[in-house]
This record gives structure tokens, C-alpha cells and sequence, in this order.
């Protein structure tokens, strides 16, 4: 098969020139990991003490990853993108909260997505994060089999209300549901109300989508097993396939409390177990969809062999390639230009609210061996073509 994603031409077309240099810069300034740590700590103190950072931020770091303070300041980017076959799939990305409230706004907040992208082919998709809809330390006693407390309980009904409401919503309307996967410890209990949602809303075909973080050694099992209910009980399954994004945080964790870390021995196991659970889910189209949320381009190409090798065509509904907007263009925007499903994760929330994300993406580009070499080395190469050095 053709390196396809070697063609920058295709990758940034939509680029102006001063993007480019941009992005170029940020990549740079990512790569230095002493100067990701300091910018972490000067932009967390500059937001706490309330200074003017905020112009500076939006015209630089905000504006190269996410597509908007609200969602239809995002809607330049989605169209700009789709002129090019690439959609988006808008992301809240303003952290969950411990108080009633803010989860009630998160859910207006998605409820108001729906609407919104009901009529716009552009935006396949709408996402929420179990923790944005209810407290993390309610899906942790859950998870740890405890019983709640008759307030505790009440309080859970009322983040299965949420979940259901959107669920409902994105069934009425027709337009697919990702619930992201977060960290083991409270996971069981996401899945378990998710796979609620499934039974519920998935019975002609997949609209409501869990999550799983192929770096954990028992998501295939999970998967198989509840394929086998799937076939049992008569639903569709949703599935975004993702590496993960707590690696860190669980194996510390795991080594504190003294259990088994769930998390994959080696890199090579994590690669692995992903594309044994695409090719999976591949050898099972009929019943479970694939949205493969990833920026490895071997697995991406894995993923075109597949389909190329079962007569599944490109553009085929039950497959979505997805990667986040600011990363990997030369993966997502050649893809689309080969007529494959591709969609673009779009974040947005006001640019305080959504700092922790975007710290969070500097922190794992630094992270990530290759990754941020790579995005440089494409972005070099296009600036050469253009003779802008």
C-alpha cells in the first residue's frame, strides 16, 4: 500500500502560510519538555491571578487545537474542514466538576450540541465524558461493589437521568454518541450504564458508542464478552478504539495499592491488543462499529488493509477513522481525500475553562516518543515545498 500519509500537499492544504509557522512554532516550543513544564506552570499561575493572558493564548496554543469558545464560533473550522471531507465531532472540553450543576450544564451543554448538529453532515457525532454527567467518587464506590447511601443513591439516578435523556436525544435525532473511557477504578460502572444505554438505544443499529483504552490487557475480553450479549439480548454495539490517556496515573496507582497494573507491559503490547481489537470488530461489522480513534499510522494503515482484504468500501458507516484537531492532519486529511470515514475530535469551551485540556495536550505530545518529531518533520518538509524557508 502506498504512503499515503507522506503527502503534506494533501495534509495541510487548508493551511495559510502563517499557520503553518505557527504550528511549526508550537511543535517546536512542545518538543522542549524543561519549556513545556515551565509555560504549564506560568500559564496555571497567570490564569489563577486573574491576568490578561487570555489574547495571547487564543491567537496561539487555543486556537491550534481547538475550534471555538462555544459551538458556533467552531462552525468556520467545521466547514473549512469538510470542503475536504473531514468532519468534526465537537468536544465540551471543559473539565467535570463535584458540584450538582455544573454536570446539569454539561448535559445542556450536549443536549444543545444535538440540536445544533442534527441538520450538519459536517458533525457525524457528539461526545461526552462519563465524569462530566456525575461525580468520579460516586462511579468509584460503584465500582468498588459498596453500597450507597440513600442521598448517594438518589444523586445516582440522577446521572443515569442524565445519560438516558442524551442518549435518548442522540437516538431520536440520529446522530452518534461517544462516551469517553476514563480511569480503571471507575470504569466497570461507566460500562456497565453505558452498555444500559446500548440494550436501550441501539437496537437497529449503533448509536450510542463506549469507549475502550486498548493499553489495558482486558478490553478484548470485555469486548468479546459483551458481543456475546449483544447477540443474545438483540443490540448494535458502539465502540471508539483508542490507546488511552491515564498511563501514568493508573500504573502509580496500581504500585501505591499494591494490585496488578491493568495497563499493557510494553508499548508493543499496547500496539498489539489495538489492532487485534479493530481487526476484531472488523470480523464482526454486523454487529459492533468502529470509530478508531487513533494517530499511530501503522495501525492506521492495518486498518485500510482490512477493509481493502473483506471488500468493505472505504466510505463504509460502521467505520470512522478519528484524531484530535491541531495533530496528525497528515493522517486524517489524506485519509478523507482516499474517500475513508474520517472525523475530527473539535474541542471547545472558553479558554480558562478548557487550559486544562490543552495543558494536558502539550503534556502528552512532550510525552509521546516520535509523535511530536514526526508532526515537526511533515511541517518542515510542507514549508520547504512552499519555499518558505
Amino acid at each position: 500500500m502506498k504512503q499515503i500519509f507522506e503527502d503534506t500537499a494533501t495534509a495541510f492544504a487548508l493551511k495559510t502560510d502563517s499557520e503553518l509557522e505557527r504550528a511549526y512554532f508550537l511543535f517546536r516550543m512542545i518538543a522542549n519538555e524543561p519549556l513545556v513544564r515551565i509555560g504549564t506552570a506560568m500559564t496555571n499561575f497567570a490564569i489563577k491571578a486573574h491576568l490578561p493572558v487570555e489574547g495571547l493564548i487564543r491567537a496561539t496554543v487555543f486556537d491550534h487545537f481547538c475550534g471555538g469558545v462555544n459551538e458556533r464560533d467552531c462552525m468556520p473550522v467545521v466547514d473549512k474542514m469538510y470542503t475536504k471531507n473531514v468532519c468534526s465531532v465537537l468536544d465540551y472540553s471543559v473539565e467535570g466538576k463535584d458540584t450538582e450543576d455544573p454536570f446539569d450544564d454539561a448535559m445542556e451543554m450536549i443536549l444543545k450540541v444535538l440540536d445544533f448538529v442534527k441538520e450538519k453532515d459536517a458533525i457525524p457525532f457528539a461526545v461526552f465524558k462519563p465524569t462530566g454527567y456525575g461525580r468520579f467518587a460516586l462511579f468509584q464506590k460503584l465500582n468498588e461493589g459498596k453500597s450507597l447511601t440513600a442521598k448517594e443513591e438518589e444523586e445516582w439516578q440522577r446521572v443515569v437521568a442524565r445519560f438516558d435523556k442524551t442518549c435518548k436525544k442522540a437516538h431520536d435525532l440520529d446522530v452518534s454518541l461517544l462516551i469517553d473511557a476514563e480511569e480503571s477504578w471507575m470504569q466497570d460502572a461507566a460500562d456497565q450504564l453505558v452498555e444500559e444505554m446500548m440494550r436501550k438505544y441501539n437496537k437497529e443499529k449503533a448509536v450510542v458508542f463506549n469507549t475502550l483504552q486498548m493499553y489495558r490487557w482486558d478490553r478484548l475480553d470485555y469486548l468479546k464478552e459483551l458481543q456475546k450479549r449483544a447477540n443474545k439480548d438483540g443490540f448494535r454495539i458502539g465502540m471508539k478504539v483508542v490507546r488511552g490517556a491515564y498511563m501514568e496515573k493508573e500504573n502509580e496507582r496500581a504500585e501505591e495499592k499494591g494490585y496488578k497494573s491493568p495497563i499493557c507491559a510494553s508499548k508493543q503490547e499496547t500496539d498489539d491488543n489495538f489492532d487485534n481489537a479493530v481487526a476484531y470488530i472488523l470480523n464482526h461489522l454486523d454487529t459492533v462499529s468502529i470509530f478508531a480513534g487513533t494517530h499511530n499510522e501503522d495501525s492506521s494503515y492495518k486498518l485500510m488493509r482490512l477493509l481493502a482484504e473483506k471488500g468493505i468500501a472505504n466510505n463504509d458507516n460502521r467505520v470512522w477513522f478519528g484524531q484530535l484537531y491541531g495533530m496528525s492532519d497528515h493522517i486524517s486529511f489524506n485519509l478523507a481525500a482516499k474517500e475513508y470515514n474520517v472525523a475530527k475530535y473539535l474541542p471547545f469551551g472558553p479558554v480558562r475553562d478548557v487550559m486544562p485540556y490543552l495543558i494536558r495536550r502539550a503534556e502528552e505530545n512532550t510525552s509521546v516518543a516520535g509523535q511530536t518529531t514526526r508532526e515537526l518533520s511533515l511541517l518542515k518538509k510542507e514549508r520547504q515545498r512552499r519555499k518558505i524557508v
